[in-house]
């Protein structure tokens, strides 16, 4: 198996609304591909789907109904600790979630929480060891 991720799909309980929340919160644009039963968001080197909750569930053939911390988190780091700042402002203008201020974190970086309309986690961080390309990949050296 090549060692790639190529899609991470989220399953939320209403795609237009989650739809909405990526559009215009986020300031992202869907795919030519998306439809009115799945979005898709082209991302550096990936795609995120967004897909209603329950169909997810059902194509994976396990039980839709769960609360609490979903056991992951997706992650979008700066290359400053200014721009975590900056960016958390401005979805906070929006009316987003934040779930965690920005602050100092134990392994040595800058970071912050905020949540989507699903409570699907989003960490905003600085990284001071990860540096990022051009495109905004990360490079483990």
């Amino acid at each position: 198996m090549e060692q790639r991720l190529t899609i991470v799909g989220l399953g939320v309980n209403d795609l237009k609304t989650a739809s909405d929340f990526y559009e215009h919160k986020f300031g992202w644009k869907k795919t030519k591909s998306s439809n009115d039963g799945i979005a898709f968001f082209q991302m550096n080197g990936i795609l995120l789907s967004l897909y209603p909750r329950e169909k997810l569930a059902e194509d994976a053939t396990v039980n839709h109904e769960g609360s609490g911390f979903k056991g992951f988190t997706l992650a979008y780091n700066t290359r400053t600790k200014e721009e975590v700042d900056t960016l958390i402002e401005a979805l906070e203008n929006k009316g987003v979630k934040i779930v965690k201020r920005p602050e100092e974190v134990f392994w040595g970086g800058y970071s912050s929480y905020v949540a989507d309309m699903d409570d699907n986690l989003w960490e905003i961080a600085f990284n001071p060891f990860l540096p990022l390309d051009d495109n905004g990949n990360a490079v483990d050296e």
